[in-house]
């Protein structure tokens, strides 16, 4: 590779290429293991007829070709600059969605019944007109009757202006990745390398308030594993790589950007509950901060608050239930009186709550004693009276029992086993 450079940065000398190309072909060579133009592949010695037993031999002259290939290469990589320069003015900035808040309350009308701010159409309309006086015609693609249709509408044919100016954030913040990611992209082939991911991420933390004060000696382990999660879940055959696209549609994008409401750095016990989708129990959350969550110093910090470590610890125990150090970690939640075993009225206390959060999804009603009678005979303690660790961890369903104890998702799959196993063997089937 370093003669394919060499050879780049002569032709680039004696005027045959510009700077740029020079380096665009150089990236291209590294990328794809070839360079693009004639001038810099070693012309081949190829063997012509024989000549009274001498092979008559002629040096290939492939450079009018691969140079016209070239050409259609470099102009497509000067077409995706000039779309990417494009998107980026016809981009809002902060400054002007708030312009466009401020156009949306001060002309729409709020709903006597629900106290919601909302506009028919005709108020759509003009609030189009005169965000374009105020923005400039960039904002008028969010105006347009489709999008008007996309959200649910009130008998008066009227529709909520929070679920319309979210979308425009949206939009603009999901168009604002794709561009950032696009520079990042090398090769410029849709997909980014696990470096570019991690630069991506680097980012973006100046313009996040919980993460910028965060230390400068761990800032690149923090985009290294977040970096790696994106990896985990968009790139599920491993040839890492991941797909821009894949990645604007994932979750992981919207909780890099959202899971912090009150953005200082940590994580408060409501902002805990939105944690997979709102279905962990209450009282596991208060277990959480009671057993692993490190006070702060008096006079000041957050004593209450899960910082990055310790959300990462909750995660891993979480994901891995069935470990030692997970189901562990999980116990000495449930142990609520902190004496190292689990009573019948332990499992009451803490099963209530799933039973709660079951009900409101809509199931069928169940007896808190048959599931607390349930748990006791997966695990078979030593004592009949009481669950120990011991005793979880022997039984080999302990991380069955603590999802069924902290999760009305946990409980649903255990409640659903037996469909979930014939859905898997048929999947397999197929």
């Amino acid at each position: 590779m370093r003669g394919g450079f060499r050879r780049l940065f002569i032709l680039s000398r004696i005027g045959w290429l510009c700077p740029f190309e020079a380096l665009t072909m150089w990236r291209a060579g590294r990328t794809f293991g070839i360079y693009p133009l004639g001038l810099c592949t070693i012309p081949e010695v190829v063997p012509m007829r024989d000549m009274g037993g001498f092979r008559r031999l002629e040096r290939r002259k492939p450079w009018e070709q691969e140079r016209k290939n070239y050409g259609g290469f470099y102009k497509e990589i000067k077409l995706r600059f000039s779309l990417v320069v494009k998107q980026s003015d016809l981009l809002l900035n902060a400054d002007d969605l708030d312009t466009m808040w401020v156009c949306l309350r001060e002309n729409c009308v709020i709903d006597d019944s629900s106290g919601a701010e909302k506009m028919n159409y005709e108020d759509f309309c003009h609030i189009a007109s005169v965000c374009a006086d105020q923005i400039g015609p960039k904002c008028k693609r969010f105006f347009c009757p489709s999008n008007f249709m996309k959200f649910e509408k009130d008998e008066a044919g009227r529709i909520a202006i929070l679920p319309f100016y979210l979308y425009v954030m949206r939009t603009v913040s999901l168009t604002q990745a794709r561009i950032d990611m696009s520079e990042l992209d090398e090769d410029a082939d849709g997909f980014l390398q696990p470096h570019e991911m991690e630069a991506y991420i680097r980012g973006l933390i100046p313009n996040l308030a919980q993460l910028r004060d965060m230390p400068a000696a761990f800032l690149q382990m923090y985009c290294r594993i977040a970096a790696h999660k994106f990896f985990f879940f968009c790139d599920p055959y491993r040839r890492g790589k991941l797909c821009i696209k894949k990645v604007l549609l994932s979750n992981c994008l919207a909780e890099l950007m959202e899971l912090h409401q009150d953005m200082n750095g940590t994580l408060s016990k409501q902002e805990l509950r939105d944690y997979a989708d709102g279905t962990l129990t209450d009282i596991f959350i208060e277990r959480v901060f009671d057993e692993h969550i490190r006070r702060g110093k008096s006079g000041g910090g957050n004593a209450r608050e899960m910082d990055f470590e310790s959300f990462l610890d909750f995660v891993l125990a979480l994901e891995n239930k069935d470990t030692p150090e997970g189901l562990t970690y999980l116990f000495h939640c449930l142990d609520l009186n902190g004496r190292g075993f689990l009573t019948t009225a332990d499992i009451h206390t803490l099963f209530r709550d799933v039973h709660h959060k079951w009900i409101e999804g809509g199931n069928y009603d169940l007896c808190i004693e048959d599931v607390r009678d349930e748990i006791w005979d997966m695990v078979k303690p030593c004592d009949p009276l009481k669950i120990s660790l011991a005793d979880l961890l022997s039984c080999k369903q302990g991380g069955t029992v603590a999802s069924m104890l902290i999760d009305v998702r946990g409980f649903w799959a255990h409640d659903n086993r037996e469909n979930l196993l014939q859905e898997e063997e048929e999947a397999e089937e197929e």
